[in-house]
């Protein structure tokens, strides 16, 4: 694949909330994680690999707290600043150096991870990661891109995957113990391409800790 030089998130993170995609497929994203039902005041929730909060902001007034993890200090300052600007004091950030092999530690109810594994070169061992940070009955939310062609991204630096198999995800959660395993297409974006559109698919999957 491609992608094998590290994408500088940094140097987007100021103008990134005026990119009307990412916007977009966050709002339909964590609409569908809402939808859901199973959020609440007395859970502790992860979004990894959060940015500058997109989905995070939007799932913070429903639950006790969530902790926005992320490669990118430049990204999380945006959120910080957003939340200290909006008084949300149950919004945490930490900073994440996968490349380092720094892990997220904590327990958490609810893990959200939202357009974030394909930036990961191994995506399955962060779902495993991801998934024992879970409590008994917790709740797992996983949003990536359909498996596509590489056109998505107009730069395909820091990508290391063009897509993923809904089902071969599904198996990777199966197998690091989760149940109860569901997907649904959460969010499409439509692009020109040539003389044409292209349409990407972004699918939610999700699944209980037992």
């Amino acid at each position: 694949m491609s992608g094998q030089e590290k994408k500088d998130f940094d140097k987007e993170a100021n103008s990134w909330d005026e990119n009307p995609v990412p916007a977009k497929i966050a709002g339909d994203i964590a609409g569908a994680i809402i939808s859901d039902g199973h959020l609440s005041k007395d859970l502790d929730v992860l979004d990894f690999g959060c940015g500058t909060g997109l989905v995070t902001l939007r799932i913070q007034p429903l639950v006790k707290s969530i902790t926005g993890a992320d490669g990118s200090q430049g990204m999380l300052a945006v959120l910080k600043n957003k939340a200290q600007h909006n008084g949300l004091a149950n919004v945490i950030t930490k900073h994440i150096d996968l490349e380092r092999g720094e892990r997220v530690s904590g327990a958490f109810q609810v893990i959200v991870t939202n357009m974030t594994l394909h930036h990961v070169p191994d995506a399955e061992a962060l779902l495993i990661q991801l998934t024992n940070l879970l409590t008994p009955g917790g709740r797992m939310y996983v949003s990536d891109l359909d498996a596509e062609d590489g056109s998505f991204h107009a730069d395909n630096t820091g990508v290391f995957h063009f897509g993923f198999n809904r089902q071969r995800l599904k198996g990777i959660l199966e197998s690091a113990g989760l149940s109860d395993i569901g997907d649904t297409t959460a969010s499409r974006i439509v692009r020109k391409k040539g003389s044409g559109e292209k349409e990407y698919s972004i699918f939610l999957i999700n699944g209980r800790k037992p």
